[in-house]
């Protein structure tokens, strides 16, 4: 199959300067790709998270209960399990291993979004939610392919801009799927579609997605060891695929401590206590639930992390073992962690939040949260990578982590003030062939500025974000690597979950928003304390390439 190959581009040309146009094109066709590929890995995202959420918001679930379905993204924050296997094996090597495996990932996911869409939540609920795990599970696959892929095919240089132009492409998906459809779903002022005619469309952009990755994708060359050094030997094939079975039996066991050990013991432990309050059964129920999980995971990681060992995992013992032979590394973990979680606090339970406590119209909030903020967060990311340019990394992950936890406050303010405390204005309606707005639709003035504000600086965030996870990543073990660290950053997305609703439903709204912000403060010392390690990343050189 003939598809470009993009080379490392040394920064001189020739005396006549003639290949420079050809290491223009191929530095812009590289950049493209990475926007193509943020859109495909976006679009699933959108749809185990906030349109699922608006799914079901409509179909009468509550709000704590919402908050444990955010659980359905446990995969993202597993899949450097399983990403150890996409750095060792190819699954079609006519494509190469990068595009092989991603070819495979987005076929899977046109197949699972087919099989959400004829599965209605009502009456059905744990079948569902397991297909949703489902499509999380290969969807975070996915992201374990484009996470390596961009990382080998873009130097040093462009990771920047490169990381702005992923953020650009998933951003757009993220309106299409968790915008456009609110819009779509929307019975008096949208189109009036059902929620499976979303997700069957969204399958069938998938199945596009997976085409395009097979002919237009240009193929990494293999990595050509340095004349006389000793070639690697990698690890047995049979070790890494008994690791993986046994990490895999590990996570069942822990799954099933869980359910019949751990939940008995937090009822006992926190049944006197919750018996005195003046919480309902029902959110009772949910913080047992809450402690259950928190010690099934003290039970369950150790437990995976001692069968890997058992079983020699050893790409995944190398891949981890190798970055964890940097200095500092067990620090940026953590500062991975904290980094967006009191954003991604604030946002577990948005679409709720807005559908459900403010009383704002399905379409309003596609137009204003997803359409018109999502816009603000590409120009942010956009914005975000320019500036790096001038800041450097340290300098725009502090600023923009600032303007991140300033925004929180934003939610706190709509929360207080309610609706109409600024004035608004009147969008017409319109048909654009793929949307329409049969109505005029009101946008409330606050809810514009708390959506402008938290948008322009979520998208500066993430570029820098990703940067930052990119300079951390050796060549390698990329995906294992890269999927760990994004793994870590996914913590707060998918774990906040259940405390958010919890939460909300116990403090109220407003409280819960102050406790968002004060959850970003940590993050911020702990990059003022690595500022030096921080700045030592914007120089790492360049790596070569491999397929």
């Amino acid at each position: 199959m003939n598809t470009p190959t993009v080379t490392a581009l040394p920064a001189a040309t020739g005396p006549s300067g003639q290949q420079r146009p050809q290491r223009q094109f191929a530095s812009r066709y590289a950049l493209a790709v990475v926007a193509v590929l943020g859109f495909a890995s976006g679009l699933p995202l959108a749809l185990t998270g906030q349109a699922l959420q608006a799914w079901l918001s409509g179909e009468g679930v509550d709000i704590a209960t919402l908050g444990f379905l955010s659980l359905v993204g446990l995969p993202y924050t597993f899949k450097f399990l399983w990403a150890p296997l996409m750095d060792r094996f190819e699954c079609w090597p006519a494509l190469g291993r990068r595009r092989g495996w991603l070819v495979l990932t987005q076929l899977g996911l046109a197949a699972a979004l087919w099989a959400l869409a004829a599965t209605p939540p009502r009456g059905a609920l744990q079948a569902f939610a397991l297909l949703a795990v489902l499509v999380a599970f290969v969807s975070a696959s996915q992201d374990v392919v484009i996470d390596a892929y961009r990382t080998d095919l873009l130097q040093p240089a462009q990771r920047g801009l490169g990381a702005s132009l992923n953020v650009l492409g998933y951003r757009l998906a993220m309106i299409l799927s968790g915008g456009v459809a609110l819009i779509w779903t929307d019975t008096v002022q949208g189109s009036g579609w059902t929620w499976p005619q979303v997700y069957r469309l969204m399958a069938a952009i998938m199945a596009g997605a997976a085409v395009f990755s097979a002919l237009a994708l240009p193929r990494l060359p293999r990595l050509v060891a340095p004349e006389g050094s000793v070639p690697q030997q990698l690890p047995p094939a049979r070790n890494d695929l008994l690791g993986f079975v046994a990490v895999v039996a590990a996570v069942a066991v822990g799954y099933l401590a869980t359910l019949y050990a751990f939940t008995p013991l937090a009822s006992a432990l926190l049944g006197p206590w919750l018996a005195g309050g003046r919480l309902s059964p029902a959110l009772q129920g949910r913080w047992v639930d809450l402690l259950a999980l928190l010690i099934g995971l003290a039970f369950t990681l150790p437990l995976a992390a001692w069968a890997a060992r058992r079983a020699r995992f050893e790409t995944l013992l190398g891949g981890l073992g190798s970055y964890f032979s940097q200095p500092g590394a067990a620090l940026f973990l953590l500062f991975i962690v904290f980094y967006k979680l009191g954003d991604a606090f604030a946002g577990a339970l948005m679409t709720p939040f807005l559908l459900q406590a403010m009383a704002f119209a399905s379409a309003e909030v596609g137009v204003v949260n997803k359409i018109i903020g999502l816009w603000l967060t590409l120009g942010g990311a956009l914005l975000g990578g320019l500036l790096m340019l001038r800041l450097g990394l340290w300098r725009a992950l502090m600023l923009f982590g600032i303007l991140q936890a300033a925004s929180n406050l934003g939610f706190w303010w709509l929360a207080v003030h309610g609706k109409g405390s600024l004035p608004g204005l009147l969008i017409p309606a319109f048909d654009w062939g793929f949307v329409s707005l049969t109505h005029a639709t009101p946008v409330d003035g606050g809810l514009l500025m708390v959506i402008a504000f938290e948008n322009l600086s979520g998208g500066m965030g993430t570029a820098a974000f990703l940067a930052f996870l990119m300079s951390l990543t050796q060549q390698r073990f990329t995906a294992t690597q890269f999927a760990m660290l994004s793994a870590f950053a996914s913590v707060g997305r998918v774990w906040v979950g259940p405390l958010a609703g919890v939460l909300a439903a116990s403090i109220g709204w407003p409280d819960f928003f102050i406790v968002s912000t004060v959850l970003a403060l940590p993050a911020l010392g702990m990059l003022w304390f690595m500022r030096g390690s921080v700045r030592r990343l914007d120089v790492t050189p360049g790596a070569p390439l491999d397929d």
